[in-house]
């Protein structure tokens, strides 16, 4: 077994020695907001996005492996590595990697979603270098060791338990469940208790060479940062953990997903004793990469996405039904969902059932008015630069685009891309996707009798 004393052996390769492919991607407005990527010769893509008037820089890498790339057996491997990576590697233990971001006053963290992972610290643009360093020895230089393996072990489950707590957030893991039954859309990224507990070193270790490869990997940087530098600070910790296997590696493409089963009219009840019943009335969506993808978020926006939205003022403001009501979308390769969420009184909930499907009945057949589509088309473009209003929320964007789209889209297209949105495109997409015989979801205290109507809500 190796010990976390042994250290990485340096080395000259061919990939060191050839010469890498670079490409301005989005043209910036005096520098601030240039995308920049690139391609070294073993594969690796690094995307950068300048911005000179800020202080910090995030620093992040995306790696295309999610839940969805596990068998039944190997539910929860995915999330369970991105713990591990954190456990110590050939040049840090555990308390190496956390101690050396916190000295600086930065933050690092992880998360693991179905389709991808992704491992980021954000600290001031002075520290990162030290971010670089710290992130890359962890994706490449992880030694997963068995008594890690184990300890890790306690505290997945007890993540497992704290989300079986939240029915809020459950409720939407029984959702996919609902819709896309026993695949690996349909499982939990967690895992379940019982895979977790069979999950073992070697398994997740073979899982960890697998799919970490350069290939397979998206490094994404965002701040007051310089293109060149950061490409040569990540070359020169690949290369020293001799990641690189060929010069000749290509990068994968994003995926293109699979033929998944969907389901319409189906219904989950998990029993829970608790103060409220959480509900998800929701159909088949967009995949990720449809063109009406735009339509569908202003679709969205109108129906759940704010405080003026249909099911908000139906809902909460008129009858005070709920607290929390929204609508939302997954995107995925092949497929999508379209959701609506409310938390109410167990009481209540064949009142509120009827309320959202009533309004997603109505908006399919006589769609939304002008007046909605131009507000909703309004808040979606403010909300798009709100929410990029951090090197961080920067990071994500380039990061996820090159690996789910493998191109970026600078802000100002993405806005003017939302402006060309018209009435009749929101109108058609609400009919293919509100059309659809709905499938519904509920944690709750229900009796008998209230299980029994829950199907009306689908019929």
């Amino acid at each position: 077994m190796t010990s976390r004393s042994s250290k990485a052996t340096a080395r000259t390769s061919p990939e060191a020695r050839a010469v890498a492919r670079t490409q301005t991607l989005v043209k910036g407005t005096g520098g601030i907001g240039t995308v920049r990527k690139t391609t070294l010769p073993g594969g690796l893509r690094i995307v950068t996005e300048t911005l000179p008037s800020v202080r910090s820089a995030t620093f992040g890498i995306w790696a295309h492996v999610g839940s969805r790339d596990e068998t039944p057996a190997l539910n929860g491997a995915t999330h369970y590595l991105e713990h591990l990576l954190f456990k110590g590697t050939t040049r840090r233990s555990a308390l190496d990697i956390s101690s050396a971001i916190d000295a600086v006053g930065g933050e690092m963290n992880a998360f693991t979603a179905k389709e991808y992972t992704c491992y980021y610290a954000r600290v001031l643009d002075t520290d990162l270098p030290l971010a670089i360093d710290v992130v890359c020895d962890m994706l490449t230089g992880s030694l997963i060791l068995e008594e890690d393996v184990n300890v890790e072990r306690g505290a997945i489950l007890e993540e497992i338990a704290m989300t079986e707590d939240d029915p809020g957030d459950c409720v939407h893991d029984l959702f996919a469940h609902t819709m896309f039954g026993d695949n690996a859309l349909g499982r939990p990224v967690l895992g379940t208790v019982d895979t977790v507990n069979a999950l073992t070193a070697d398994r997740i270790r073979r899982f960890y060479k697998k799919h970490y490869d350069p290939t397979h990997l998206v490094v994404a940087c965002a701040g007051n940062i310089d293109h060149n530098k950061v490409v040569r600070q990540v070359r020169a910790a690949f290369e020293k953990a001799g990641a690189f296997k060929s010069a000749d590696a290509s990068p994968i493409a994003p995926r293109d997903g699979r033929r998944t089963i969907r389901t319409a009219g189906r219904v989950e009840l998990l029993g829970r004793k608790t103060e409220q019943a959480h509900v998800v009335l929701g159909m088949p969506g967009l995949a990720r990469t449809d063109d009406r993808r735009w339509a569908l978020g202003v679709l969205n926006t109108a129906l759940g996405g704010g405080m003026s939205s249909r099911l908000f003022q139906e809902v909460r403001e008129k009858r005070g039904l709920a607290y929390s009501v929204y609508s939302y979308t997954s995107g995925f390769a092949d497929c999508g969902l379209f959701g609506v969420y409310a938390g109410c009184r167990p009481s209540q909930v064949h009142d509120v059932l009827k309320i959202c499907r009533d309004e997603l009945d109505h908006v399919a057949g006589d769609g939304l008015s002008d007046d909605e589509i131009g507000r909703a088309i309004g808040q979606l473009q403010g909300s798009t630069v709100l929410g990029l209003e951090d090197t961080g929320a920067l990071m994500n964007r380039i990061g996820k685009s090159e690996l789910c789209w493998g191109e970026q889209m600078s802000v100002d297209d993405m806005l003017a891309r939302i402006a060309a949105v018209t009435p009749d495109e929101v109108r058609s997409v609400a009919r293919d996707i509100l059309g659809q015989r709905p499938s519904l979801s509920v944690i709750g205290p229900l009796k008998d009798k209230q299980a029994s109507r829950l199907h009306d809500a689908v019929a």
